[in-house]
């Protein structure tokens, strides 16, 4: 069975990838990591959803494919012109609010169990504030980490962080971790209490 050959991307990725050209924006996700965003997110009607670090918004389309009209997604990035690219493409959309801001002050200014699934594709809330993160997921909500198998772009020393953060979250007495070694090395725990 070959993975790709049932999936349908979005229709906003073509025009994502189009303006993200120039940008220098190496870090897309992949289209299997952004299917099992739109099935999570799916699962959790009129739910409530955070992204952190929205990049150009490729996985930010994903998911909003899968929630329904009640559904709420949150989307943080500090770059400015990455974030308006989908800004541009997805911002009509009124269910996704982009907020241009450090995740890590934003998960400081949140309340503990608010969101039905954070996915945490920057430092902040993955590396850096994991436990603020983890907060913030509501009982049977997802926590959602990627690029846990080797990237050509990881900076000196980074792989190194990868045991020690999957250490801490299999460790983690609220959730249970599932850690898959596919797509770009995808990590999802769920809250339990």
């Amino acid at each position: 069975m070959d993975d790709l050959s049932y999936i349908s991307e979005p229709t906003q990725i073509a025009g994502i990838a189009e303006m993200s050209k120039g940008l220098n924006f190496g870090m897309p996700s992949e289209a299997l990591l952004g299917c099992l965003l739109k099935t999570l997110v799916a699962s959790k009607p009129e739910g409530r959803f955070l992204e952190l670090g929205t990049g150009t918004g490729i996985a930010t389309a994903w998911l909003l494919s899968g929630m329904d009209a009640a559904s709420s997604l949150v989307s943080v990035d500090t770059d400015l012109n990455f974030q308006a690219v989908a800004k541009a493409v997805l911002g009509s959309d009124k269910r996704v609010t982009f907020r241009l801001e450090d995740g890590l002050t934003f998960l400081l200014s949140q309340k503990a169990h608010t969101f039905d699934m954070v996915f945490a594709d920057a430092m902040p809330g993955k590396y850096e504030g994991l436990n603020d993160a983890l907060k913030v997921v509501k009982v049977g909500g997802f926590y959602v980490i990627d690029d846990m198998l080797p990237q050509p772009n990881w900076p000196e020393g980074h792989a190194a962080r990868i045991p020690v953060l999957l250490e801490r979250l299999s460790k983690h007495p609220d959730f249970t971790l599932l850690p898959l070694v596919w797509s770009s090395g995808v990590a999802i725990a769920v809250r339990q209490r």
